[in-house]
């Protein structure tokens, strides 16, 4: 069905080609799972597939790839929209409609579908993805997990023969990216179709891949049997990771097979104390203090948000979890003051104050800029809030309008966050990790009280979270409140000490995150589902606790 024959592409401003005599060939059927760094060039090979490169992104195609007999090279986009759907990393980018239900039908309209197949197909997409009630709704008005859903929708009516799906669970909750990969599975294994997908999230797809293709960073790609590939690979999910420390064989790939294997190692951990797996926040005065909040859109009958009361201390990391929809963002924007709030009051404390216990305001009374000294906030997408031609002038304009003398400029911050970056770069050509890592810079400049994060790491592959985790807990301990809206369970684990679920806007959970997370069979992460009833989050806290028993065996 797929072909490369000896592919290189090459960019005109790189040092060295992005793939490097690349010789594979995909099944009819297949369901193929692309892993690697942020960077190492995904997105370019699944871009070869459909002829989005080189004749949309430019570069230098060297050899040939075939789709079902057609050799890209030769023919563009538009003359393999038959055979090729593509769904990219931001669902915003494609949408050309004014209504879910037009959006799903656009694609065939183009395609001459007959319209009694066309009224057909759509009803049967808008089930398959759970989009029925949204199907006059606009586009850009859903949720980054709804908008997902209605892209990944709009390519299925069509019926393509291959599926290229560019991280397509990155804005889903667990139960939704549950139920789009269930019907993706479905059209691998009762129609036949082909998919390429690539998932910075493989906790969620691994168990379903035929075959992994592998992008060690040099061009190369590494092709085989899941278990194969990921003995050896720099990035793995945590099932994996764990089933490599433990030299299971055949490695686990799903939390079903690493239960199976995991009984004596429960047994070996069982007494033994379990390190906690986050620092525990010393106490701290309230910074952040939300009462009765409610957020209500015109035109919709029910409130975003409904009479939401919320605390914030200093040196806490606070999760916001629920599903797509639930009003997560809707509350982050009405506590930073310039999203829309109905009712309710926000009192924040600035962190030069706290101790003082005096200065609290509402940001939303008060001037923007005053705000932001207040509340940051970094959007969904980063680029929102990047404007200028460059790294430099974006980091000049936020010092200029943060105007604090004692403060550290917006360029000190970038480089601890993510140091190395040049300055001349252009904003929207820096990698998903790094645009984070600016705006954060550019909010941070200000000196904020709170910090909120809206979906933060779509986009980073698991390193980066290690770094985004390390640099939450650098907010964290110098007294900030750090409250992250997100749908990555792992992450959570591994970064919150306090987690806050919200449902049809309503807050039906608060505490500590172990708790919340762990009694939850939906947020709990893939080591509590493997080592439960032991109440263990994360691989580092297992490996932790079996190398402290082995050195209390030592010592004995």
């Amino acid at each position: 069905m797929i072909t490369f024959d000896h592919v290189s592409v090459h960019y005109d401003d790189t040092d060295a080609p992005v793939l490097t005599d690349v010789d594979l060939t995909v099944d009819e059927g297949e369901l193929c799972l692309v892993v690697g760094h942020t960077g190492v060039g995904k997105s370019t090979l699944l871009g070869t597939v459909n002829g989005l490169v080189p004749h949309f992104t430019g570069g230098t195609l060297y050899g040939t790839v075939t789709v079902d007999g057609r050799d890209t090279a030769t023919h563009p986009p538009r003359e393999l929209a038959d055979v090729v759907g593509v769904v990219g990393q931001d669902p915003l980018d494609g949408f050309v409609t004014d209504s879910v239900e037009e959006e799903l039908a656009y694609a065939m309209e183009q395609l001459a579908v007959p319209p009694e197949t066309m009224r057909k197909r759509v009803e049967e997409t808008l089930d398959l993805l759970g989009l029925a009630d949204l199907r006059h709704r606009a586009p850009h008005e859903l949720s980054g997990g709804q908008q997902q859903r209605v892209a990944i929708g709009s390519v299925l009516t069509a019926h393509p023969r291959i599926l290229v799906l560019d991280e397509p669970t990155s804005a889903l909750d667990p139960t939704a990216a549950e139920e789009v990969l269930a019907a993706i599975t479905r059209l691998v294994h009762d129609l036949g179709v082909t998919v390429l997908l690539a998932e910075h999230r493989m906790e969620r797809v691994v168990q379903y891949a035929d075959r992994v293709l592998y992008l060690p960073g040099d061009g190369q790609v590494v092709s085989g049997p899941p278990a194969d590939v990921f003995r050896t690979t720099t990035i793995a999910p945590p099932v994996v990771e764990l089933g490599r420390y433990a030299h299971w064989s055949p490695l686990p790939l799903s939390v079903r097979d690493a239960r199976r294997a995991a009984a004596p190692l429960r047994a070996r951990l069982a007494g033994v104390p379990v390190p906690p797996a986050r620092p525990v926040p010393a106490g701290a005065d309230r910074l952040l203090e939300a009462r009765d909040v409610s957020v209500r859109y015109r035109g919709q009958v029910l409130p975003a948000v409904r009479e939401v009361a919320l605390r914030l201390r200093g040196g806490e990391t606070c999760a916001l979890m629920g599903r797509n929809g639930s009003g997560k963002s809707s509350l982050l924007w009405a506590l930073q003051g310039s999203g829309t709030r109905t009712a309710g009051t926000v009192r924040v404390t600035p962190l030069a104050e706290e101790k003082a216990g005096t200065g609290a305001r509402d940001p939303g009374t008060i001037s923007p800029t005053a705000a932001r000294r207040l509340v940051g906030l970094v959007p969904q997408t980063p680029t929102d809030l990047l404007y200028l031609e460059s790294v430099k002038q974006e980091l000049d304009q936020a010092d200029a309008e943060s105007a604090l003398d004692d403060g550290l400029s917006a360029r000190a911050i970038l480089d601890r966050l993510a140091p190395g970056i040049d300055d001349a770069t252009h904003p929207r050509d820096l990698s998903e990790g790094q645009k984070l890592s600016l705006v954060l810079a550019i909010q941070l400049s200000t000196a904020p009280s709170v910090v909120l994060l809206d979906e933060p790491t779509r986009g980073l592959d698991y390193r980066a979270k290690a770094q985004l985790t390390r640099i939450l807990d650098d907010l964290a301990a110098e007294g900030r409140a750090v409250v992250v809206s997100t749908h990555d369970v792992e992450f959570v684990a591994r970064t919150a000490d306090r987690v806050v679920v919200m449902a049809e806007g309503e807050i039906v959970a608060d505490g500590p995150a172990a708790e919340v997370v762990v009694s939850s069979p939906v947020f709990a992460p893939q080591i509590a589902k493997v080592l439960a009833p032991l109440p263990y989050l994360t691989v580092e806290q297992a490996t932790t606790a079996l190398a402290a028993q082995a050195m209390a065996g030592d010592d004995e």
